[in-house]
């Protein structure tokens, strides 16, 4: 599904230079590296407060702890999303509220908000899956209009750009009132382990997140807030200011990819290739084709016999899941969520993808419809 090998021996040098340095310094934790990866990315996305993390699940619940939300406090949230994003509000005592998504682009469908809100509802997790921004006008609106606070799960749309109906455009992560990201080691920005960061525009919520993710600490010894032990180590922030230079070109290799992939897979009938929203861009973490008639774990087997990866993300939206049954939905509840469990299928997309490879992927797919 990707190929970091060789996308290592592509940066080597630069890599190998940065993790030395670290390695010479013995500053493993909170060494130089970290502020100064934080600081670039604060420049890259235009935000003014970015709060390292030691991953991406660690990043959603500091910026919940961050939000003062309290246990029973109700959280709307996507029921087709990856179960870290409900995890972390289950864990904090609070309660999640799920809705269903567009068919479309996978994201939050902003229509069901309104019946979703009650007395108790403070917060709406923004999902930015597979590589593009959620609704986010229509979201921040509503949650203007109804004192809400707007959490972003970033994780797989770092670099995605959302533009408003008034022309300005900002970068996903930004768009809300804290976004939170992973650098898990396949995310379009990853690093050799695990990592994550806060970002927010908010100054008094960046204060508030940098203190909850070092103990609660507003100097060493004072602890102003219960907080978490959360860091991102140094030998990943340097790993991460290289690929961070990377970034746009990461991402113009995997619209590549993209493209190629709709020219083609656009005339097979039982074959839905992935939208795209006029109001964001889109980066890719995953390029999920939708497969009707029942074909898409029939596919997925054939693929498979030929060396060829897919994944079903996700097979089971949380709802379904036994871990979250107390919360009492059922099958039935959220029908665009469950029938995109059954058709969705994401195919091989990274940075060092050939043109031979795909060519592959490509003709063993048709083969498999004709």
């Amino acid at each position: 599904m990707v190929d970091l090998k060789r996308q290592y021996c592509r940066l080597k040098n630069e890599i190998d230079l940065a993790m030395q340095t670290v390695v010479e310094s013995g500053a493993f934790i909170n060494g130089p590296q970290v502020k100064q990866f934080a600081d670039e990315l604060s420049r890259f996305l235009a935000c003014k407060a970015v709060i390292p993390c030691a991953n991406g699940t660690d990043a959603l619940q500091i910026a919940m702890m961050t939000c003062g939300f309290k246990p029973g406090d109700e959280v709307i949230v996507p029921a087709f999303t990856y179960v870290a994003t409900v995890e972390v509000i289950a864990l904090l005592g609070l309660k999640p509220v799920f809705i269903d998504v567009n068919k479309h682009d996978f994201n939050l469908d902003v229509l069901h908000l309104q019946k979703k809100l009650t007395k108790k509802t403070v917060g709406i997790v923004a999902v930015h899956l597979y590589g593009q921004c959620a609704n986010m006008e229509e979201i921040n609106l509503f949650a203007k209009h109804h004192n809400l606070l707007v959490i972003e799960d970033t994780a797989q749309a770092i670099g995605a750009e959302y533009t408003f109906k008034n022309g300005s455009s900002s970068y996903a992560g930004t768009l809300g009132d804290i976004g939170t990201t992973s650098f898990f080691p396949s995310k379009n920005l990853g690093c050799f382990g695990d990592g994550g960061a806060i970002l927010t525009n908010n100054k008094p919520l960046g204060v508030k997140a940098k203190m909850i993710a070092n103990h609660g600490q507003s100097k060493k010894y004072i602890h102003d807030e219960v907080g978490v032990n959360s860091r991102l180590d140094t030998l990943q922030a340097a790993l991460l200011i290289v690929k961070l230079k990377e970034l746009m070109n990461f991402t113009e290799r995997r619209r590549k990819v993209a493209y190629a992939y709709d020219t083609e897979l656009s005339k097979i009938q039982d074959i839905i290739i992935p939208h795209r929203n006029i109001n964001s861009t889109h980066v890719f973490h995953q390029y999920t084709i939708q497969v009707r008639n029942g074909k898409r774990d029939e596919l997925k087997l054939f693929l498979e016999e030929l060396g060829i990866p897919s994944m079903i993300y996700y097979p089971i939206p949380v709802h379904l899941q036994k871990a979250y049954s107390t919360y009492g939905y059922k099958a039935g509840d959220f029908p665009v969520s469950e029938s995109l469990c059954e058709k969705v299928l994401s195919l091989p997309i990274h940075t060092e993808m050939t043109e031979e490879v795909q060519e592959y992927i490509i003709e063993n797919i048709k083969a498999y419809f004709n």
